[in-house]
């Protein structure tokens, strides 16, 4: 089998020193933000994966063509345009809870915010939660 040969992978680089680097004063504030809901919420501590995603937990896929690796549960990522935060495209209430979520923009397993202020983070929470419950079901 393949085995993992992506570039993001876990490591110990400092989300302190990552997420303070970030040029932006509101994506900053934001993404130590969520890193604080999203810590408490799960109790997962956050870690860099690659040079610029925080994650929270991991898990082993093995896809039908062989190919495997790890990847976190959760993660974000604040780029240029927006904060990105990957989330499993196949939970089942996932697009009943994007509904009451706030202004974003999709792609399939990316949801794109502009700033926290613009969605619910309860709904975040949520979100993340039923991700993270609906990768490890797929994935165990």
């Amino acid at each position: 089998m393949a085995k993992n040969t992506n570039k993001t992978t876990e490591n110990d680089g400092s989300v302190v020193d990552f997420l303070n680097s970030v040029a932006d004063e509101t994506k900053r504030s934001d993404s130590f933000k969520i890193v604080e809901l999203i810590e408490q919420h799960t109790g997962l501590p956050a870690k860099m994966w690659g040079p610029a995603i925080v994650g929270f937990g991991s898990y082993h896929y093995v896809y039908e063509s062989g190919r495997e690796g790890d990847a976190p549960l959760f993660g974000f990522s604040p780029r240029a345009n927006n904060i990105s935060l990957y989330l499993s495209s196949g939970f089942s209430r996932r697009e009943e809870l994007l509904a009451r979520f706030g202004r974003y923009t999709e792609a399939k397993a990316c949801v794109y915010i502009r700033k926290l202020t613009d969605v619910d983070t309860e709904v975040l929470k949520t979100m993340a939660e039923e991700s993270m419950m609906h990768i490890k079901e797929k994935y165990s």
